[in-house]
């Protein structure tokens, strides 16, 4: 009995009565092999910032189909401006964030939401221009829309069509 409890025998009827019990473990643990994103409703938070904006908040009608609304948040931007934020998981698992503010200028606040002040084009969604951006060393693209009102900033590691989609869904609320 003695020669399984020392030396290399001990040794090694410990470690396999510890791989034993980890292999239990393992079997009776619930596992679960699903993704979970949190979903984070919105619309409170829309409403709460129309009440706060001199203008009409744009947000999505719906959003589009696979994505997931995962954070939202109101801040302070630069010059006491309100400033809204919409982030989603899209439907290929990339990050894209809606962010919108009257911010002045605008420029520099579209700057700052882009990380980059260059322009790299244009793209059509629903018959509107709006500007692309890229930021290669974050893999960080941009579509930018400036209004005399208020600034459109959708942004993230999501692909053009990706975030054209969601441009194409965005509508300005009536305000109030």
């Amino acid at each position: 009995m003695r020669r399984f409890t020392e030396g290399f025998y001990g040794y090694a009827v410990a470690l396999l009565v510890c791989l034993a019990g980890a292999g239990v473990f393992l079997l009776i643990t619930p596992q679960s092999r699903d993704e979970h994103i949190p979903r984070r409703e919105y619309s409170i938070t829309v409403a709460n910032f129309g009440h706060t904006v001199p203008y009409g908040v744009w947000a999505p009608q719906q959003d589009p189909a696979g994505w997931v609304p995962n954070s939202n948040k109101i801040a302070k931007g630069e010059n006491a401006a309100q400033v809204l934020y919409l982030g989603y998981a899209t439907a290929k698992r990339q990050h894209a964030m809606f962010v919108q503010s009257d911010e002045r200028p605008a420029a520099g606040f579209a700057n700052r939401m882009a990380n980059s002040d260059k322009a790299v084009g244009t793209q059509q969604v629903g018959g509107v221009a709006w500007e692309r951006r890229y930021r290669e060393d974050k893999n960080q693209r941009s579509l930018i829309r400036v209004l005399p009102d208020v600034t459109l900033v959708i942004t993230g590691t999501a692909d053009w069509p990706e975030l054209a989609e969601l441009a194409a869904v965005l509508r300005q609320r009536p305000q109030g």
